[in-house]
Formats: structure tokens, sequence, C-alpha cells
């Protein structure tokens, strides 16, 4: 059993336990390439907020992670078989209904675990802030804490190098044979302002990629997902520890 972990824990522990902050770690249901199982989002989330958590525990703070959302926003893979969508509004739905109960509970700080891409969780949160003002709401991306372009060779923002390794060293028996892997070679927008990043526009994922990749994993190995999982959950583990030590009516210094 560890007591940072809700689905774990039991009421004879948590009944005395004073907890400073609730993680919600939240993923997607969806293709991952060829290869790739359709909750690897979740696995990735669950895994790494479990890991950043025992480390905040570690050091004395009381996190707790709550069970993981595996519904995300997939509005742009409507026509991939069993990509489950969960609409925005549905998702701010969820968050208040969570807040709502935490807020009663008087545990004031809440992260949102993010590991999908399609979820983007800054109005919800904006909007949840001005009904909850007495708490505090932040989003940890927790696929962009490490310096991929140190550890992989080949980008991507979706079952590529860095995805398929992570999941080698989290749970290889759920990946295909390397002969199985799709080449994750994606088509680029015909329109420069798309490309160059000032404009943006919802991808339409069956006309992008032919195998729902973006990004070739041919280089994955476990040994690259290990170091980029720890390397990851040590720099989170230390800011749920100060997030939880911190007053959150006191977060900003003056500038150096």
């Amino acid at each position: 059993m560890r007591p940072y972990i809700l689905a774990e824990t039991n009421w004879k522990a948590v009944k005395d336990t004073s907890f400073e902050l609730a993680i919600l770690p939240w993923g997607a249901t969806e293709a991952h390439n060829y290869h790739l199982p359709y909750g690897t989002d979740v696995f990735e989330a669950e895994a790494m907020a479990a890991a950043a958590a025992a480390i905040a525990w570690s050091r004395g703070a009381k996190p707790v992670v709550l069970p993981a959302m595996a519904y995300g926003v997939n509005t742009g893979q409507a026509d991939i078989l069993l990509d489950m969508n969960l609409n925005p509004t549905t998702q701010f739905a969820i968050l208040c209904d969570i807040a709502q109960t935490l807020n009663r509970q008087e545990i004031s700080k809440m992260a949102v675990f993010n590991s999908h891409g399609g979820n983007d969780f800054k109005a919800l949160l904006r909007q949840l802030g001005l009904q909850f003002p007495e708490m505090f709401f932040c989003i940890i991306h927790c696929l962009n804490v490490a310096d991929k372009k140190s550890i992989f060779e080949n980008g991507g923002d979706h079952a590529d190098e860095m995805e398929t390794s992570l999941m080698l060293h989290l749970h290889p028996q759920l990946v295909l044979p390397q002969k199985e892997w799709g080449s994750g070679k994606a088509k680029t927008h015909r329109l420069p302002g798309f490309r160059e990043g000032w404009a943006w526009a919802e991808r339409k994922w069956s006309q992008v990629s032919e195998d729902t990749g973006i990004g070739n994993p041919a280089l994955a190995t476990a040994d690259k997902g290990k170091y980029f999982f720890d390397a990851s959950v040590q720099k989170i583990g230390e800011m749920l520890y100060e997030l939880c030590k911190a007053d959150h009516n006191d977060l900003y210094m003056d500038a150096p």
C-alpha cells in the first residue's frame, strides 16, 4: 500500500492524514501508432504522478494522487476507431465536482497532471479559480519536464521515440515488436502561419498520419525511457514537495 495513492490506501490511514495537495492524473484513450496501447497516456500519467508523489512524501509532504481520468479531448480524431472523446465542457464539469469535494474537505491545492496533448486546461482552470477563489489550481505537463533533445534523436509528439521509450520502460509487455512499428511520418500544413506556430487549427489526425503516430519511434529504447522518466519525476517530485509546503496566497517575490 502506498499511502499517497488514494486508490490503494484506506479509511484507517486517510482519516488521520492532513493532505496538502491533490494530484489528478489526466490522460486519454486513443491509438498510439500501431505498436503502443490505447492507454499509453494514462499509464504515463499514473506512473509519473505516483513516482513524483513518492519523492515528496518521503520528504515529509502530504500529497495524494487521485484515480486517473482515462478520457481526454480527441475532437480531431473522431474517425479513428475507439479514440474516445471528452469535450472541454465535460472536463470542466468534472473539475468543478472534484474541486468542490476537495474544497469542502479543506484540501486547498490541486494539480492537474496532464499527459495528453489534446487536453488544454488553461481556460478551464482560469474559470475554476474564479469559482473557487480560496483554492490554488495548476497544471503539470509531465511529458515536457525533462530535456527531450538531449535524450532522443527523433522528435515528434505522439507515439514517437520518447513515448515509445517510456512505454518500453514502464510496460514493455504492452509494446508490439519493432517490426510492427509504423514510421510515424506526418504531413505538415500547407499554410506558413500554421507551420510557423503563430496560427493554430486543430489537426485532422487521419489526414496528417497514416499510422496515427507523429514522430519516428525507430530509435526508442527502454534505457532512454528510464532516463527520461527518472529525470522528469525527480524535478516534479521536488516541485510537489515545494507546492505542498508553500503558502498559495504568497507565491510571488521581487524579480532579481
